[in-house]
């Protein structure tokens, strides 16, 4: 019997077995076989082609598919080697040559070299490229820094930018920088996205539409072969149905638990793992029109609402409370001295007599019904609410589903709205504030800033950030913006998200990665 024959088994198998939420009889258990790692996912990949994708959901199956020329270095953000061994920056940090891991091939038996690195940036970003229009892209300004790629020889490969970018090295790590095979692309064209070829650990088996998506043990890998013989990540939209799976024994593992189920995989049957992340959950306030165009108080919006409390009862536990705007899984640009802003409502109303708030100033607050990155948002935002009413405010919630949310946001909240909730997940301390914090990140100019706060000095140490590309003075800056950003509070910083994911006790060697990614090269499943 072949593994893609053993998978199909085991997902009839899993079928056959799922329990009805809230079942209250006990289940007969499945039994997953050895050797096959099922995993649920939250949804149906959109593609296999890293280079066409956004979602951290695809990105979990394609990073055991894909690699690219650097990686995060395991349990960090921190850049390390992948398909390249080594690199140099030139001194104007606008040149990075790249030394290329030998002996490296495509799962379709081609070879992996500079010239198909080359073809991989010159594809997504060269709109006269004969495979360009098998995008579209949609991250690939992550690379619009290149001027070009240029192929040194068959193992050196040097990307000219025009100008110093500091990210530049994060963002290869990033899973848009994965590599494909050109050969693959060239035979399946705009179907490559169902037909992928990398270089990874394991290679593509099938997908199957709305059911499974398999990968198998890379026979020929360069490295260290992979623990298991093959890898099923089921689509499994609604959270309780995955949660039940789980507890029948249909999957072997679940990223994103819910905080109330959590409690249920308590027990020698599970193992449940946290990880925390480059994530924030914030309000955004409006700094140019209405109460908040006062410094004071943003302020006390911030001493009004009780996060700790958020953290434990609204999302018990699988959060931390946030200090400012840069996450601490950036661990080497976090400002550890930074202390949230403590509760205390009384310094709230405090600021606000100063600032010569009124008893019921109306404040209109902008909730999502759910989205990227979002935590229980409705609930969160009905304690949000209870807890500026109780300093003196009298707010009003406005509740829009994801991509109406977002057309009402993005575009700013002038003449709108007070307040409004959002979550950003990064790679790169520079993304968050670069995109939303700046003034030329406003939203008539294209950014995300859509609260308007301007600060000439957070502009100048962003900026110069940027283009630092020695990791110690880009990490003063940045810890220099988090204390004046920290101060003029344009945010409520409510939380940093710790991921969670429960496995069965079948499965070792896993451990949750602070990109959010799932690396499943080193799991044994027995």
């Amino acid at each position: 019997m072949t593994f893609l024959d053993l998978t199909r088994r085991t997902l009839l198998a899993a079928a056959t077995t799922t329990l009805a939420f809230g079942t209250l009889a006990a289940p007969a258990l499945a039994q997953t076989p050895p050797g096959v790692l099922i995993v649920g996912q939250i949804a149906e990949p959109k593609s296999l082609d890293p280079a066409a994708v956004t979602a951290v959901n695809d990105f979990r199956i394609l990073v055991n598919v894909y690699e690219g020329l650097v990686r995060y270095a395991p349990g960090t953000l921190e850049v390390a080697p992948g398909l390249a061994t080594e690199w140099e920056i030139s001194e104007d940090g606008t040149e990075y040559t790249f030394q290329l891991r030998e002996g490296v091939t495509f799962h379709d038996g081609t070879p992996f070299d500079a010239e198909a690195v080359k073809f991989n940036f010159d594809r997504m970003l060269n709109e006269d490229h004969p495979y360009h229009d098998t995008g579209p892209f949609p991250l690939a300004f992550f690379f619009s820094a290149i001027e070009e790629t240029q192929v040194v020889d068959d193992h050196t490969v040097t990307f000219k930018l025009n100008g110093p970018y500091a990210p530049f090295l994060s963002n290869l790590a990033y899973p848009t920088g994965l590599m494909v095979s050109p050969a693959a692309v060239e035979q399946h064209g705009k179907d490559f996205g169902r037909h992928p070829s990398g270089t990874g650990p394991f290679k593509f088996a099938e997908w199957r539409s709305n059911e499974a998506v398999v990968i198998e043990k890379n026979p020929d890998y360069w490295g260290d072969p992979a623990g298991t013989q093959a890898v099923v990540f089921r689509p499994i939209t609604d959270a309780n149905t995955r949660v039940a799976e789980m507890l029948a024994g249909g999957i072997d593992m679940m990223v994103e638990v819910p905080p109330t189920s959590l409690s249920q995989f308590q027990g020698d049957r599970f193992k449940v793992v946290e990880q925390a992340g480059p994530h924030l959950w914030f309000l955004i306030l409006n700094a140019k029109d209405g109460p908040f165009a006062d410094k004071a108080v943003r302020q006390a919006a911030n001493y009004a609402i009780n996060k700790e409390a958020i953290v434990g009862d609204v999302l018990e536990g699988t959060a931390e409370v946030a200090a400012g705007p840069t996450p601490p899984a950036f661990a080497w640009a976090y400002d550890a001295a930074l202390d949230p802003y403590p509760y205390d409502p009384e310094k709230a109303k405090a600021l606000m007599a100063e600032a010569g708030i009124a008893e019921g100033t109306e404040l209109t607050f902008y909730v999502t019904e759910g989205g990227s990155g979002m935590l229980d948002p409705i609930p969160m935002g009905t304690a949000i609410q209870a807890d500026l009413n109780a300093v003196g405010f009298d707010v009003k919630i406005e509740t829009y589903e994801w991509n109406t949310f977002l057309g009402e946001v993005n575009p700013g909240l002038e003449g709108k709205a007070d307040m409004a909730e959002m979550a950003w997940m990064t790679n790169d301390p520079d993304t968050l504030p670069f995109l939303a914090l700046r003034t030329e990140a406003w939203p008539d100019k294209g950014g995300f800033n859509s609260g308007y706060y301007s600060n000439p000095k957070v502009d100048e140490l962003l900026e110069a950030a940027r283009v630092a590309t020695d990791q110690d003075e880009r990490a003063k800056l940045y810890k220099e913006m988090q204390q004046i950003v920290h101060d003029d509070a344009p945010w409520v910083f409510v939380a940093n998200w710790k991921q969670n994911a429960v496995t069965s006790d079948r499965v070792e060697n896993f451990s949750l990665e602070p990109s959010f990614l799932l690396q499943l090269e080193d799991v044994v499943k027995n």
